[in-house]
This record gives structure tokens, C-alpha cells and sequence, in this order.
């Protein structure tokens, strides 16, 4: 799509269609479009339609399938006029596609030419790894040690760290899980590896800590193990509170002796250039509207090609946003068995949502609606646009951590929380999030970059959006040039030489494990 020539003038009644199968199109003015508006085109809206809403090109009869981005995202349950607002009402939605029809590796892009000479400045780790950032983790077996965890890292924040100006913060790696758990069940490996490959994490330079109480069921050892490359146990790793003999305030001295002397280590640490290869970047969308699908995702596709081109990792997550376009993403497969794990990590979620009497329609949000999407297959064909175009070269179960390079699609909830937290856990040492309607996310051990999809909230919260996609739908900006931006913005934050706003405002949301096992 050519935006460049799409705006003849910026207050003229403006649609963008993206697809030339497409029968409806996106309105585009922060105000939307009074009835009665003519766009350049000659189409008239017999209506208002608001902003990011859809206006149908052509006349739909009942029973008709609604098209946009070429692929039918609902059928017509009313004669639908041209030129008026298409809502989520009037559309029925088509069932999700058949996991066992698919079309498996059977596209498979060509290989992305490499893109060579394009660094970082970053944290080399023991085990290869590179972090963006060089923070002290202190990760936690239990939920019972929260409260006295934070005493001490607000202490160690305000009496330690000044003292050691080469580390970038503390982060305590809290979290509900550990007690009161089935911890033999059978999806239960899904919390425990979360909170373990949490602790591994590369911006925390293998020199993570474990806070416990001591009777939980979760236990240390299930959250470092012997002999892995990732952490350092060859010095005092772990305190339980219960060991303590005099009560709260040894309790605080203990921890914080202990950050002291990880604090020592972390502070010799020195940023060195690596190459952009090192990059594991997750990518994630919340708050999404209709816009998300035309400016945002696209532009974080064209960059994630860029990525991996340049030998990055590029994780792409969000199952119940991609299941209605999964058959797109099984014939990009690299090879028929990540095409088979595709469809594996959909089953699994399928039968989980039914476990819970749901399915993947009950992810569309009122805001979601608000910014014009109809329906979660509609959203699903705007999400996957993040993943660019290049071949899938692996999959990731929840909590997993990655092992290769390429595009990696991280199996996860939607939750922007949730799929953030697991995405760390998969190794991620750089966030870029695409926003709509707006949020001020953000995660502790990883600098979130926030792209917005539309102008409108650039300016209005221009200290907390880092990049303004809608620059693409006013035509002052292209995808390809975007792409290029942001290609070059992940560089600078990663170097640490740029602060992204959730960064400068320390904006965190908590860690939030998915744990579909049974609580006892």
C-alpha cells in the first residue's frame, strides 16, 4: 500500500482500503465523517461514521461476505447500503478455521537477503546471551514473601544503588504462584518454567537471587538448577525467611547483604558492541483498534523483517489473535513440524478456552469495538501483520525460552500482562507495543518502546507514545520508512544511548504467570 499519494487534503472525508477484494474501508479523520461527506473517491456516507470505523464501498445484500485485507471477516445479516457505517451488529462472524485442514508449509517465503553491519551496545552474558539492560533480579518461589521483598528493595534502591551507578535498577520477580498449588499437575510445568526461565532472563546478567519462605511447594531448586550456564550458584544464591532467628529485620539485612554482593559483580559489567543478531525483540499489541492492521503492525512487520535479516530474534505471541488467521501462518512455516507446533499451541488453547466454557471471541474488548473492530477475526488479520513476511522458523510453548534465531511465534495469552511476562521468560530483551486506544504498559526488566497506531493519541499523550504511526495514514509517512525508523530506534534503546517514556516514568506492570493448572 502507497500512502504517500492517499491525502489530497487533511480535513477532506478520507478512507483507506486495503485490499482491492476489500468491499468496506476504514475512515481515517480524528473526527470521522459527517452524513452526507463525498470522499475523493465519489462514494457519498448516507450516515456519521466515527474514526477507525468501516463504510461500505459497495452495496452488501444479506448473507454477503464482508471483506477487508482480502479475507472475509464476517457475513452481512441485513442488506448493508454503500456509503454506510458497517457495525459489529450487522455482521455474523464465520467460524474459526479447521485445525486439520490447513495448508502446512506449503508458501514458504523465500529467504530475506541478509542485512549485515548494524550493532548494539550491550551486556555480554556467561552463556552468550546479551542484555539491553544490566539489572539485579531477585526472583521469588512464593507469593508469601512479596511484602517483605519490597521493604528491602526499596531499601537496597535507595541506599545500594547509588553506590553502584553501573547497574541500571533492582527488579523483584514476584508473582501469585507457589503455594497452594497442584504441583504435579499436568499443565503446572507452564508456571514453573515461567518462573524459572524469569530469573534467566538476559538483562539480568545471570546473577538473579531467589527469595523463599521455605514450606511453599514451589522450591528453590526448582527455580535454579545445578549446572546451568544462564545463572551463577557458585556464590550465595538463595535466603529463606523462615531461616530467620530474630524476625523482619534480619529478614531486610539478609536480602539485602546478598543484592550487595551481586551488585559488585553487576557493576563491573561494561556495554560492548555486538551485533544486531543478539536482538530478541517480542513484539505485542493491546488496546488495538482498526488502525492497528494499517499503520502500526505493518510498519513493526516491515522492521521485523529488517531483524531478521540482520540475524535477530523476533518473537510474535497472542494465540486467540492470531487463530482466525492461523492458516496464513501454517503456509509460511519454514517446514511441515513448525507448521504442525503452529497448530499444536492452537488445539491447546482451544481445548483451554473450552475448559473454561469461552472461546477466542470473548478477547474482543468495548474499546477494541470502540476503535472499530468488529470482531476478533477482524483483529487477528490486523495482529499478525507484526510478523512481516519473512518464513516462521520456530514455536515457542508459554514459558519456554528460545533457543534459535528467526521469527518466533511465542504461544501466549492475548493478556497484555500475561503474554509480556511469558515473552520475558522466552529470553525477549527488548518490547515494542502497538497501541490504538491507548495504555501506559510497561515492564520492569525489559524497555518497552509504545508505537501508536493513530496521530490523534500521539499528540495527546506525547509523554508516553514513542513513535507515531499514524503518520501513515495521513501519508506523511510511508510503512518502509517507518520500518526503517524503528528498525533504527530498537538499535538506540537497546544501546541504552535512548530512554523510552515507560522507562523515564518507571510505568511496570506486574508479572503475571499463566497457570492453567489447578490451585488447591
Amino acid at each position: 500500500m502507497n500512502t504517500v499519494d492517499l491525502i489530497q487534503h487533511q480535513d477532506s472525508p478520507r478512507h483507506i482500503r486495503l485490499n482491492p477484494a476489500d468491499n468496506v474501508a476504514v475512515v481515517v479523520n480524528d473526527q470521522g465523517v459527517a452524513a452526507g461527506s463525498t470522499f475523493p473517491d465519489g462514494l457519498t456516507a448516507v450516515e456519521g461514521i466515527p474514526q477507525s470505523h468501516k463504510v461500505a464501498l459497495v452495496d452488501i445484500a444479506a448473507g454477503e461476505p464482508v471483506r477487508r485485507y482480502g479475507q472475509v471477516i464476517g457475513y452481512a445479516l441485513q442488506a448493508i447500503p454503500r456509503g454506510s457505517w458497517v457495525r459489529e451488529s450487522q455482521l455474523r462472524m464465520p467460524a474459526a478455521p479447521a485445525l486439520d485442514r490447513l495448508p502446512m508449509a506449503d508458501a514458504v517465503p523465500a529467504a530475506l537477503p541478509p542485512l549485515e553491519g548494524y550493532t548494539f551496545e550491550g551486556y555480554r552474558n556467561a552463556d552468550g546471551t546479551v542484555g539491553t539492560r544490566n539489572i539485579l533480579g531477585i526472583s521469588t518461589t512464593v507469593q508469601c514473601v512479596t511484602g517483605v521483598l519490597e521493604h528491602a528493595v526499596a531499601r537496597i534502591r535507595r541506599e545500594l544503588l547509588p553506590s553502584y551507578p553501573n547497574v541500571d535498577g533492582v527488579v523483584a520477580l514476584t508473582h501469585s504462584y507457589g503455594c497452594g498449588v497442584a504441583i504435579t499437575a499436568t499443565d503446572a510445568y507452564i508456571p514453573i518454567r515461567t518462573v524459572r526461565n524469569l530469573a534467566r532472563n538476559p538483562n539480568l546478567g545471570g546473577e538473579a537471587l531467589v527469595i523463599g519462605l521455605g514450606c511453599e511447594k514451589l522450591q528453590a531448586e526448582q527455580v535454579m538448577h545445578a549446572n546451568d550456564p544462564s545463572v551463577d550458584l557458585r556464590e550465595p544464591w538463595l535466603y529463606r525467611l523462615q531461616d530467620s532467628s530474630s524476625g523482619f529485620a534480619e529478614m531486610i539485612e539478609q536480602i539485602m547483604a546478598l543484592a550487595e554482593a551481586r551488585l559488585v559483580k553487576l557493576n563491573q559489567r561494561r556495554r560492548e558492541t555486538v551485533p544486531a543478531s543478539e536482538l530478541i525483540l517480542g513484539m505485542q499489541c493491546g488496546g488495538s483498534d482498526a488502525f492497528s492492521g494499517i499503520t502500526a503492525n505493518p510498519a513493526l512487520g516491515y522492521a521485523a523483517d529488517l531483524l531478521v535479516r540482520a540475524g535477530a530474534t523476533v518473537l510474535f505471541s497472542e494465540n486467540t489473535e492470531v487463530r482466525d488467521a492461523i492458516y496464513m501462518l501454517t503456509a509460511r512455516a519454514e517446514t511441515p513440524a513448525v507448521a504442525a507446533a503452529l497448530v499444536r499451541e492452537m488445539d491447546w488453547y482451544d481445548r483451554y478456552l473450552a475448559k473454561g466454557e469461552a472461546d477466542r471471541s470473548a478477547n474482543t474488548t468495548p474499546g477494541n469495538k470502540k476503535g472499530g473492530l468488529s470482531n476478533i477475526v477482524e483483529k487477528s488479520l490486523g495482529s499478525i501483520v507484526k510478523s512481516g513476511s519473512g518464513a516462521i522458523n520456530g514455536v515457542l510453548g508459554p514459558g519456554e525460552r528460545v533457543a534459535g534465531k528467526g521469527l518466533i511465534y511465542c504461544a501466549t495469552p492475548a493478556s497484555d500482562f500475561v503474554c509480556g511476562t511469558l515473552q520475558l521468560a522466552a529470553g525477549m530483551n527488548l518490547h515494542v507495543f502497538t497501541t490504538g486506544r491507548g495504555t501506559p504498559y510497561g515492564l520492569a526488566m525489559a524497555p518497552v518502546i509504545k508505537v501508536a497506531t493513530r496521530s490523534e493519541l500521539a499528540e495527546r499523550w506525547p509523554d508516553l507514545i514513542d513513535i507515531d504511526a499514524g503518520r501513515i495514514a495521513s501519508g506523511r509517512s510511508s510503512i518502509e520508512e517507518l520500518g526503517w525508523q524503528l528498525f533504527h530506534y530498537y538499535l538506540e534503546v537497546a544501546s541504552g544511548r535512548q530512554q523510552t517514556w515507560a522507562e523515564r516514568h518507571r510505568l511496570h506492570n506486574d508479572l503475571v504467570l499463566f497457570n492453567p493448572a489447578p490451585i488447591t
